[in-house]
């Protein structure tokens, strides 16, 4: 069983400054709703530590490992619980583009024999969250945009 969640927004900022907020992992405390605390190097098979709060659910600590990771372009990281299969999660954030700015895909995909016992939950409580993050990042992102940052 599968499922996606899938979230857009388009942000008045270049996707370096986009990445920038994206890759300032110890700085997520102080903006991202979702992502409560972030720890790890953004590289290809590096694993992070991730401290994220579900709408309306409890708190939850994950390490998944990152399997992409394009400066300007794309992060993606790949979480499980357990053994493969079981409940395998695929994070991504891609940038693009856009005259004036950026458009951000936040997506997550879920596989794994779990996944029917949790879709409602994810609806309620993830799909909200990614929203609530995009909407933080975007303010942060177009902070200062086209003035000189120290």
């Amino acid at each position: 069983m599968a499922k996606t969640l899938v979230t857009r927004i388009e942000i008045d900022a270049p996707p370096q400054r986009v990445w920038e907020v994206l890759g300032d992992l110890t700085a997520y405390r102080e903006w991202n709703p979702f992502i409560l605390e972030a720890a790890g190097q953004i590289r290809a098979g590096e694993r992070l530590t991730l401290r994220m709060q579900p709408v309306g659910g409890r708190p939850m600590t994950l390490r998944p490992t990152v399997t992409e990771a394009r400066e300007g372009e794309v992060l993606r990281w790949l979480g499980r619980l357990g053994v493969p299969g079981v409940f395998d999660v695929e994070h991504s954030f891609v940038l693009d583009a856009r005259p004036g700015g950026t458009e951000l895909v936040q997506q997550e995909r879920f596989r794994g024999a779990l996944v029917p016992f949790v879709s409602r939950t994810l609806d309620r409580g993830t799909l909200p969250a990614f929203a609530l993050m995009n909407e933080a990042l975007k303010r942060r992102a177009e902070q200062g945009v086209g003035a000189p940052r120290a």
